[in-house]
């Protein structure tokens, strides 16, 4: 088994390297976040897909060892780059990929594999990291050692697909570096897909999201039309959906979150106009309808509340779910914020409860966190259910509730509205 480096411990690059440690390779789990090194050597897991347990078992084992040294990336046989790639001002921020790069460069031996898992524009591998390791460590990419990209397809919460079931395209900058690279997720998924070339496996991810992005903009586009028609959309899809061919059902709800869908689609849509200077328009059009879906939420909980002849300032809104998905603890863009911001200014005391969201830096601090009591869902003069969590009792919520906006389509009642 191999010397394994993974940089960057979050969603991505934690069930990768506990993954790898649990086949047997001797695995750092590399952040330079000190606080998350110091839980991991804990066996305190922060991400929803590896136990407390999992954690225990390769920590004792001695082949998974958390560290924020970069020392400790020192004789790797494979290295890979698994750190956020955020948008900044719509622009693409690849920081994290270029001191990672550099990072590695400086330890890097001939005979060694990088593998890039980061989202981010068809090119970086060969045009951004295959030259930052070369500069740092001196030695030729392809030649004297490995590279290659294999997109993350990680589903946060999914316990069908997850990491080792999941097909793992993979990818080099030439054969021996696709062989490389095959071999080592060979090791620890059930099946790899190899593709010609890194480019190639860079736009298959941004083409998956893509897709996903353009049909939920779709189906969240007719939800605002159907509901002003008077139909019921939820009714019309699950009708479309009993066709066998040539359908795919996408539902509506308040919005996208994660890293997927409100950022991958943008590195594509950034790189079409930067080097063919032409505008990617399913893009932008779908950035537009998911990114207002929020204001579209808040519009129909003011017209709501008109109606109970409440103003939205002095009312109590509690918010049943803060992560973008069901069953994750995953809160990063998700429309959530968006919701307690509008609903924060125009002077609504916010309430909110999930139980998996615990590292919640991204939500405004003054939404009150609470539990789903009976007490808190009568409290409030509405609720919104965000992320339908397993966890929540809805039959409690239906009981109590005066009024809920039901966001994923999970309740009935004369009390409910759905989205």
């Amino acid at each position: 088994m191999s010397r394994v480096i993974v940089v960057g411990q979050g969603y991505v690059g934690l069930p990768l390297a506990v993954r790898a440690a649990q086949v047997g390779h001797d695995v750092v789990g590399f952040d330079l976040d000190d606080e998350r090194v110091k839980r991991l050597a804990a066996a305190e897991s922060y991400v929803d897909d590896i136990s407390n347990e999992e954690l225990r078992e390769v920590l004792d084992a001695g082949t998974f060892h958390p560290s924020a040294d970069p020392r400790s990336c020192a004789g790797f046989d494979v290295a890979v780059i698994a750190v956020p790639t955020p948008l900044r001002d719509g622009t693409p921020d690849l920081t994290y990929i270029e001191e990672s790069a550099r990072t590695l460069a400086r330890y890097l031996r001939p005979g060694a594999t990088v593998a890039l898992e980061s989202t981010t524009y068809p090119g970086t591998t060969a045009e951004l990291v295959a030259p930052l390791l070369e500069e740092g460590s001196g030695l030729v990419a392809g030649v004297d050692f490995h590279l290659g990209y294999s997109p993350e397809r990680i589903d946060p919460g999914n316990r069908e697909w997850d990491l080792v079931r999941t097909p793992k395209v993979v990818s080099g900058i030439n054969p021996e570096s696709l062989a490389r690279i095959e071999a080592f997720y060979g090791s620890v998924v059930e099946r790899t897909v190899p593709v010609s070339d890194t480019r190639v496996a860079e736009l298959a991810k941004l083409l998956e999201n893509t897709f996903r992005h353009v049909n939920i903009a779709l189906v969240n586009e007719l939800a605002v039309f159907a509901h002003d028609l008077g139909i019921d959309v939820w009714e019309a899809i699950g009708a479309a959906a009993s066709k066998p061919f040539g359908y795919m059902k996408f539902v509506p709800g308040p919005g996208v979150g994660g890293h997927c869908l409100p950022i991958d689609p943008s590195y594509l849509s950034w790189r079409v106009q930067r080097t063919l200077g032409q505008s990617f328009r399913f893009v932008e059009l779908a950035n537009d309808i998911n990114n207002h879906m929020p204001d579209y939420v808040i519009r129909r909980l003011v017209a709501a509340l008109n109606r109970q002849r409440k103003a939205v300032n002095g009312s109590t809104v509690l918010l049943l779910g803060l992560a973008y998905k069901k069953n994750s603890g995953d809160a990063r863009e998700s429309p959530a914020r968006r919701v307690a911001a509008l609903l924060l200014d125009m002077g609504a005391e916010v309430r909110a409860a999930d139980p998996h969201v615990v590292e919640d830096a991204h939500i405004d601090r003054r939404v009150i966190r609470v539990a789903p009591t009976a007490e808190q869902i009568a409290a409030a003069d509405a609720v919104l259910l965000l992320a339908d969590h397993d966890a929540f009792d809805l039959d409690l919520v239906l009981e109590h509730a005066r009024y809920v906006l039901d966001t994923r389509r999970r309740l009935t009642g004369p009390t409910v509205e759905s989205l």
